[in-house]
């Protein structure tokens, strides 16, 4: 920013800022949506009467699938993606 701006505008820009890191790959994306996939499938497929059932539901369940240390098994090949996503890639 101060590269770019005044210090005192680039100050009041960056004051309006809130940086949050994101990977650089989609695939803790992924992760995220199979473990929530995951959890309302075991966790949550039946009517849970109260607030304190569900966190009691949730954080037992939680616990187990941390111990397990369950991982993902990724098929899908950097091969693969190319061929499947080729028209996204520009030409050289």
């Amino acid at each position: 920013m101060y590269e770019t701006f005044a210090p005192e505008q680039a100050w009041a820009l960056a004051k309006r800022l809130e940086i949050h890191y994101t990977p650089k790959h989609g695939s803790w994306l992924n992760m995220a949506e199979i473990e929530l996939s995951a959890m309302t499938i075991q966790c949550l497929n039946r009517r849970i009467a109260s607030i304190e059932e569900l966190q009691v539901e949730v954080s037992s369940w939680e616990t187990e699938r941390n111990q397990r240390q369950k991982t993902v098994d990724w098929q899908f090949t950097t091969e693969q993606a190319r061929g499947k996503l080729k028209h996204l890639y520009p030409v050289i």
